[in-house]
């Protein structure tokens, strides 16, 4: 399981937030429980996003390697 930094704040009626880590996963919601959620649900689109454009960039023989910071 990896962890990700979740940035909130509420303005005027309403949460915003981004994802450090990532670029471009920002949200808006009501509800800071709505938004976290949110939150989540387009960072995993993202991920899996960018893990489908990796492969396709990769073409037909490649390795795929685990990396640990």
């Amino acid at each position: 399981m990896n962890s990700f930094t979740a940035i909130i704040k509420q303005t005027d009626g309403s949460w915003i937030g981004w994802i450090k880590e990532v670029p471009g996963v920002n949200c808006q919601e009501p509800t800071k429980d709505e938004l976290l959620e949110t939150l989540k649900i387009t960072l995993e689109e993202v991920l899996e996003l960018n893990r489908i454009d990796a492969i396709q960039a990769a073409g037909r023989k490649y390795f795929e390697e685990s990396i640990y910071i």
